[in-house]
């Protein structure tokens, strides 16, 4: 880093979380040490056939894990923490700091990996907690969020401060603690140097609606409601989860719940006491036919259309316990994230078919709030640090960009704001003036596919994409490399791109081609390279194939080598 850096100066960068929602991970450097942000996924899109989760690459943090202090959490949503197994496995972490119900969560995750359960070191914080590290104090400021014990990290050098908001709005009526406004203007009264700042949010106008007033419209959804409900909302939201249970309260409905990411919501909140509901209120799956349907209120996964969740399998019909019925509410307390429209339209309009009310947050009912901070918001967390200089992070270019334009706007120097890639540097030194640096090479996005990590590359991704779009055509030709001849009739095998019975005379055409070439490469050479002739095949074929039919299916020719006397 030094190479990049000078010595005494802080470096600022990011592994994950710049022009992306989601992967986040961002890197403190200074006095030879680490700082690390975060650990967070991205979920893939349908671009990325057959990934589970995207994470940053590792590689930079593996080459100087003997220099990592320790990694800081924000809060416990998975594009912050999800990261942490696939972390752990690779790099040697002293300690992690997390806060509240993170813990919890971080600890529920480990559990799938007892190995690194039993040596990882989780230290819990408290809002007025302060950690000492050589020339770094680390303390913390308590935020709002969607979900309970969210925290901006506060991190004092000799040089600068350094401030991380983590994600946040400013939500004056919380179900939970506050935002602590004391610690934020007491800290920009002090002076700071940089701020990294949630850009989620930035397009939206105006202010974030508040978490109570979503609950309220939810409470009076469930009174005008006389049939059973099921409701879909995110797992991790856990005062959205307590306020729905508090609106079966008072209609005097049992609550179910299903989904497995659900279930440990509950389960974890209840141990941290955010989720509270009186004996009797949360009852088992298997015993709501034991229930009037106007007693009922089901909780479940799926409000994003994920295939295998909870409530996909009911409006596909293939739930073991919840059959839909006509005179079923459901509400979609919750918006779609960009890209899963299509799989959140297609699981409503099965629901429809069912002939179910279906229920999504609107400008006439309000279902549903996020928990980033709109225009107004940015812009008094801004008023409030008065930063020198300005990063905007977490959020995609456009989100980054419209963030440094509020920026402006509230008096930091439009030359002090730097919109940043992963991987860019941004250097302070002493005279506490910035500059981008350089950049770290290995900042890159590593695939997730089943337990296997970095295994699936670019390469496979795109090869998946070829397959799905325009399948496979492959060819098994045995051939004589010492008499140079093709001993059998070569075998087709196609795969979603023709359909062999009703495309014989093409297929013909194809195989006659390959013969063809074939013979006359043989005869061209006195020895035979079969990886040579079998990349040349492929090329060719591939491009004949484009011509017969405007397709670019993944072309697989095999050679079976036989030599006779």
């Amino acid at each position: 880093m030094d190479k990049i850096k000078g010595r005494g100066e802080i470096g600022i960068f990011a592994l994950g979380g710049l022009g992306e929602v989601g992967k986040n991970m961002y890197c403190i450097d200074y006095l030879e040490r680490l700082y690390i942000i975060d650990a967070g996924v991205l979920f893939p899109d349908e671009h990325l056939l057959g990934v589970d989760y995207v994470i940053p690459d590792f590689t930079y943090l593996k080459e100087n894990e003997h220099r990592i202090e320790g990694l800081f959490i924000t809060h416990g949503h998975e594009d912050h923490i999800g990261g942490i197994p696939f972390l752990l496995k690779q790099v040697k972490i002293p300690a992690i700091y997390a806060a509240g119900v993170t813990v919890d969560l971080i600890e529920n995750k480990l559990e799938d990996y007892p190995e690194l359960l039993s040596s990882t070191t989780i230290i819990e914080f408290k809002a007025h907690f302060k950690y000492n590290f050589p020339g770094v104090e680390v303390s913390f400021i308590r935020l709002t969020h969607s979900i309970p014990d969210s925290f901006g990290i506060v991190f004092k050098t000799d040089i600068g401060t350094i401030f991380h908001t983590g994600d946040f709005k400013i939500d004056l009526t919380p179900v939970g603690p506050g935002v602590e406004f004391e610690k934020l203007a007491k800290l920009g009264e002090q002076g700071v140097l940089c701020m990294l700042s949630d850009s989620t949010n930035a397009l939206r106008e105006g202010y974030s609606e508040s978490e109570r007033k979503i609950g309220a419209s939810i409470k009076e959804l469930f009174a005008k409601t006389e049939d059973r409900i099921i409701v879909a909302t995110f797992a991790s939201n856990m005062y959205r989860v307590q306020q729905i249970i508090e609106a079966c309260v008072e209609n005097n409905r049992h609550i179910a719940i299903f989904g497995r990411s659900m279930e440990k919501t509950i389960l974890v909140g209840q141990q941290v006491g955010y989720i509270k509901a009186p004996k009797g209120t949360i009852i088992d799956g298997t015993e709501i036919d034991l229930y009037k349907p106007n007693e009922l209120c089901l909780l479940c996964t799926g409000s994003q259309g994920e295939p295998l969740a909870a409530l996909s399998r009911v409006a596909n019909g293939s739930h073991r316990h919840i059959k839909l019925m006509p005179s079923d509410t459901i509400i979609f307390s919750s918006s779609p994230i960009p890209g899963n429209q299509e799989s959140v339209n297609k699981t409503i309009n099965q629901l429809f078919k069912h002939g179910a009310n279906v229920i999504v947050n609107s400008p006439i009912i309000d279902t549903h709030t996020t928990g980033h901070a709109a225009k107004k918001e940015l812009m008094l967390m801004l008023s409030l640090i008065k930063p020198k200089y300005f990063l905007p992070v977490h959020g995609e270019y456009r989100m980054q960009r419209v963030h440094k334009d509020l920026a402006i706007e509230t008096g930091v120097d439009p030359n002090n704001i730097f919109i940043l890639e992963n991987g860019d540097v941004v250097a302070f030194n002493e005279q506490q003036q910035g500059r981008i640096a350089g950049h770290i090479p290995s900042a890159g996005d590593v695939y997730i596919d089943g337990t296997s990590i970095g295994d699936v590359s670019g390469t496979i991704i795109r090869e998946r994409k070829a397959l799905s779009d325009d399948g496979m055509f492959s060819l098994v030709m045995t051939i004589d490399t010492k008499n140079k001849a093709l001993l059998l009739e070569p075998q087709v095998v196609s795969r979603g791109f023709i359909y062999m019975k009703d495309s014989e005379e093409l297929t013909k055409y194809f195989v006659d081609f390959a013969k063809q070439f074939v013979n006359e490469e043989m005869a061209k050479t006195k020895i035979i390279n079969l990886e040579i002739l079998k990349k040349d095949l492929a090329d060719k074929l591939e491009e004949v194939i484009y011509q017969k039919t405007d397709r670019k299916p993944i072309v697989i020719p095999i050679f079976m080598e036989i030599s006779t006397n």
